[in-house]
């Protein structure tokens, strides 16, 4: 087995890229990030002079011919994750998919069964997993600190995503639902220890960026679970003022609440205002919630530090492929559940859906 830092590529650019090649540099003792690629002109070498990253490509799958990377780090739209994974393992390197997994259950079959074949590792890159004050709290719960768990809650809100392709969704395949509900249904899933899902209940709608996408921009999910427990998923893409991101736990001996935010920023009032409070925050005059140590506080050093410790075998993935799966299947059955009014139960299975808000908005006409 190799030894050393792992050698990783990361593909990709912009807001996610930034997020992974700073991730690892926070704690750089197990990977080093060695090559980066775009076909936006400029913005790779731009990532790259900013974290010292040596090798620049155009073309994903040029950067895949280096003999010396180990692990590919996806953050492109999610309808490229399939085939980016297929090639990532088919050159002989580990996987890490930014969430949502793909755009279809077909694809996210397709992406398990490369890696399984190529004897890769395909790791779903799920941040809540190992957030600290959200793995705490887990801690807490598995120790018995709440008793029963019937109820877990995770809300996650701001006013819009970072880039143009997440309105398209052709591109994203569905709205805050697809990309911002995938975290508190991972989130509830993990936090409850993996159980079966029963059925899920979804209300959606586009109140506010109608000028923008047809995707939904504020969603509320309701998931039961095999032992009695419910996940309730709020998201918005309509919350003004900057990122909220909160969980609530509910048992039959205690309860905790964790704000990801409020716990880790100094409220703030300037009339002038002032540079980066928090991720999505549009103005910083007037009363702001600047925070500190932001990405280790979501847990993204963790999360790659994790995912190259498994490279080495020193660890065993907490986020695989199969979670990323049993996510997009209750993301396809809520958007199913907003179109009928009803619950659906699961396993869901659709046949010929193209991406998951054809569900609910219906698959447009060819």
């Amino acid at each position: 087995m190799a030894t050393g830092k792992v050698k990783v590529g990361i593909i990709g650019s912009q807001f996610e890229a930034d997020i992974h090649a700073a991730s690892f540099q926070i704690m750089p003792e197990e990977a080093e990030v060695v090559a980066v690629a775009s076909p936006s002109a400029g913005h790779a070498e731009e990532l790259a002079a900013r974290y010292g990253i040596p090798r620049v490509f155009r073309d994903y799958r040029e950067m895949l011919k280096e003999s010396d990377i180990e692990m590919v780090t996806i953050t492109a739209p999610n309808s490229l994750h399939k085939q980016m994974t297929v090639d990532i393992a088919g050159a002989g390197k580990h996987v890490v998919c930014e969430k949502p997994m793909a755009m279809t259950l077909e694809e996210a079959d397709e992406m398990i069964d490369v890696c399984r074949r190529e004897g890769k590792l395909l790791m779903y890159a799920e941040e809540l997993f190992f957030t600290p004050k959200y793995v705490k709290a887990k801690e807490m719960a598995d120790q018995g600190a709440f008793g029963k768990v019937h109820l877990v809650k995770q809300s996650e809100k701001h006013f819009g995503p970072h880039a143009a392709w997440f309105w398209d969704v052709e591109r994203s395949g569905g709205g805050v639902w697809m990309d911002m509900g995938c975290h508190g249904i991972a989130f509830c899933y993990w936090f409850l220890g993996r159980p079966k899902v029963e059925s899920v209940y979804c209300q959606m709608g586009t109140y506010v960026h109608t000028d923008k996408t047809i995707g939904d921009d504020e969603t509320i999910g309701i998931i039961e679970f095999a032992n009695g427990a419910v996940g309730l998923v709020e998201n918005s893409w309509a919350k003004r003022g900057g990122m909220d991101d909160r969980i609530e736990i509910y048992g039959d001996s205690g309860i905790s609440y964790g704000n990801l935010h409020m716990g880790n920023a100094l409220p703030t009032y300037s009339e002038r205002g002032y540079g980066y409070a928090v991720e999505k925050a549009p103005s910083t005059s007037g009363w702001s919630y600047p925070v500190f140590d932001e990405l280790w506080n979501y847990g993204f050093p963790h999360e790659m530090r994790h995912f190259a410790r498994c490279v080495r075998g020193k660890e065993t993935s907490q986020a695989t492929g199969e979670d990323g799966r049993v996510v997009l299947e209750i993301i396809c059955a809520g958007y199913a559940s907003a179109g009928k009014g009803s619950k659906v139960a699961l396993p869901y299975a659709p046949k010929g859906l193209r991406k998951p808000i054809d569900g609910w908005r219906g698959a447009p006409a060819k």
